[in-house]
């Protein structure tokens, strides 16, 4: 079987939290009395925290606080909303499901932080991921390659036999800068078509043959060059 590893961001792929994140930025807009847009809040999705908390002290002028400060208030404000029943992406759990089947290691990939992501895991089935690799485990998040990177070398495989499944632009950069194949799945915001993308409408449609598809192709197409 070419495909040797599936690497799924979470927030907007998996998960659909980025509700969770643009409400609790106006609301910390809103506390400080500061200026925040839907723009702003969409600029945001799929970036570093750290990097993220620091485009929202700017554009909200917040001159009190540090990014790292707006940061951990803003994770600490989603962290209590996570609540409940997850709202999951459609046909992410039955494709999660399928590729455990064949039992092929997946990993999380995501740039919240440990104590966002555990809730998370934990609702999940046990084993749906081998690997776990959280915003706050990088030194530089996506769109940088390391988040990436760091989870294959976990896995122990090559960019060349695995696939990631993103949503964002910043996600999909990230993985495609570290070598994976790449399955853009856009949600809230919209991924440009490129060489490197797969772009599809809904993981619905999705399947661990069409997968599978993606590394054999490319293997074909290396072999021919």
């Amino acid at each position: 079987m070419p495909l040797k590893a599936v690497l799924w961001d979470m927030d907007g792929t998996l998960v659909d939290t980025e509700p969770y994140w643009f409400e609790c930025e106006f609301e910390m807009a809103a506390r400080y009395d500061a200026p925040w847009t839907e723009e702003h809040a969409l600029n945001l999705v799929g970036l570093d925290l750290l990097d993220a908390a620091a485009y929202a002290k700017k554009h909200m002028g917040i001159e009190d606080l540090e990014p790292w400060q707006i940061r951990d208030e803003i994770l600490e404000m989603v962290v209590t909303k996570l609540q409940g029943e997850l709202p999951w992406r459609p046909g992410a759990m039955e494709l999660l499901k399928e590729i455990k089947a064949a039992q092929i290691p997946t990993a999380l990939v995501t740039m919240s932080y440990s104590s966002f992501v555990d809730p998370i895991i934990a609702a999940m089935p046990s084993g749906s991921f081998e690997v776990v690799v959280a915003g706050d485990q990088v030194s530089r998040g996506k769109p940088h390659p390391d988040p990436y990177l760091q989870a294959m070398s976990l896995l122990d495989v090559r960019p060349e036999d695995a696939v990631a499944i993103e949503d964002s632009p910043t996600g999909c950069a990230s993985a495609a800068a570290a070598g994976c194949q790449v399955l853009a799945v856009p949600h809230r915001v919209s991924v440009d078509p490129k060489p490197s993308l797969h772009l599809v409408s809904s993981l619905t449609t999705v399947s661990l043959k069409e997968l599978q598809g993606l590394v054999s192709r490319r293997r074909e197409s290396s072999d021919n060059s």
